[in-house]
Formats: C-alpha cells, sequence, structure tokens
C-alpha cells in the first residue's frame, strides 16, 4: 500500500542543529561584552527575530547570521563594533563549512527502504547550502529524487504526491521534526515516523501530533526505520 516513502535531511540523516546551537551560543558570548544577557532577554529576542525574519529570509545559516547582526544591532542600541561583527558573520560561514557527519546506521536504513519502496528527500532551507549538504553526505544515489522547498508545508507535499501521482496515504514521511516533517503530511492523509534527535530548535517544537496518534511511528535509532515503514504499510492496508 506505501508507494512513497520521504525521507528529512538535516537532524534526521546527518547531524545539524548543534551547529547552530553552537553559533548562538558564541553570538551570546559577543553580545554579554555590551548587554547583561538575562536583562536584555538575549535569547528570546533572537528567536523572535528569527521567526520575523522567516518569510522574509527564509531558513539556514545565512538568514541565521543575517537575523545575529540585526539583533546585535538592536541589542546594543548600535554600540557593538565592526570588529565584532565580523565575527558574527564568521559565525554563519563555520555552519556554512561545517561537515556533513551521517548519525548511525542511516546509509544502510536508506538503502534497505530503498530497495523496497521509491525514496524522495524531502529538506528545506538555503538552496545552495542544501545541495552541498546532500551531494557531500554520500546518500545522493539513494533517492529517486531530491526536494529542496522553502517551507515544509501541506501544499509543498501535495505538489510531490502530485508529481509521482500517488494518493497520500501512500506516503510516508520520515523526520525529526513533528511540526515540519510529520504534522503536514498526516494532515494530508499520509503516514509519518518521528526519529527524534537529541536538540531541537525552538520554533520546530510547535505542532498539534498528540501522543500516540494512529499515522505516526515513532523509532530512536535508524536502524528502526525499515520496521517503521513496513508498519505504515500493514496499518495502511488493513484500513
Amino acid at each position: 500500500m506505501i508507494e512513497l516513502v520521504g525521507f528529512d535531511g538535516d537532524d534526521t540523516l546527518w547531524h545539524s542543529e548543534g551547529y547552530y546551537q553552537h553559533a548562538g551560543a558564541e553570538f551570546e558570548r559577543i553580545v554579554g561584552t555590551y548587554v547583561d544577557l538575562d536583562d536584555a532577554q538575549t535569547r528570546a529576542r533572537l528567536l523572535a527575530a528569527e521567526r520575523r525574519n522567516l518569510a522574509l529570509l527564509g531558513y539556514g545559516a545565512k538568514s541565521m547570521t543575517l537575523t545575529m547582526v540585526e539583533t546585535a544591532i538592536e541589542l546594543t542600541d548600535g554600540a557593538i563594533s565592526a570588529r565584532d561583527i565580523h565575527r558574527i558573520v564568521a559565525l554563519g560561514k563555520a555552519i556554512l563549512e561545517h561537515p556533513v557527519e551521517l548519525l548511525p546506521d542511516v546509509r544502510e536504513a536508506v538503502e534497505k527502504v530503498a530497495a523496497q519502496y521509491r525514496v524522495v528527500l524531502i529538506t528545506k532551507g538555503d538552496l545552495h547550502h542544501q545541495e552541498r549538504k546532500v551531494a557531500r553526505s554520500g546518500l545522493d544515489d539513494l533517492f529517486h529524487r531530491i526536494e529542496i522547498v522553502s517551507e515544509k508545508n501541506g501544499r509543498n507535499y501535495g505538489k510531490v504526491l502530485a508529481e509521482f501521482g500517488i494518493k497520500a496515504d501512500a506516503f510516508v514521511m520520515i523526520g525529526n521534526s513533528l511540526r515540519s516533517d510529520i504534522e503536514p503530511v498526516v494532515s494530508l492523509g499520509g503516514w509519518g515516523v518521528h526519529v527524534p534527535y537529541h536538540v531541537t530548535w525552538e520554533h520546530e517544537l510547535e505542532h498539534g501530533i498528540e501522543a500516540g496518534h494512529p499515522r505516526v511511528f515513532v523509532v530512536h535509532n535508524a536502524s528502526e526505520i525499515p520496521g517503521a515503514v513496513a508498519r505504515c504499510g500493514g496499518e495502511a492496508a488493513s484500513i
């Protein structure tokens, strides 16, 4: 009954959020020489600025870098030095250049799923950065198609399904984010395999998937993914 399986990239197939978390901590150290971090509510204001800029700048390291620069200028009332602005820009470049490190058992899991189903990689963010990560991951040969989207929502998932000519109930999406990877697909009538990552960007924590949802299976290691996809197929066949 399952005809297509989608994989998320960042923090599902390879590590990503940890590099952003590190950049955020370094940003606070830089700004902390100008203001009291607690009084200035630095982390909350940076997150608010990131959310505010999503519609204009999208996701990814470049968006985060511009937002950090903007927030630093606002927090310090323009007092931050050009040298420290340059340090913040360097944080963003470091994210763009970070190595692509696969999570344990990922390649084997994708190979097993790809041996039975058509598989597509669906990831969001900056096009150039995501293309580089996919190429450096060494996994690109396993996917029938690679989709890099500006946002993961029902509209964009629906486009993928339409182009493959399948209905939502024949599609399984695998990812670490309930908000971006699972909820939109389940809302369309598809299936989700949630692979929690040990750290998640605050923006991705907001979702409407209740615990124990009948169309969502939770696994804690990539080696469990093929079995979870098979369970989705079994449940689909029984409906």
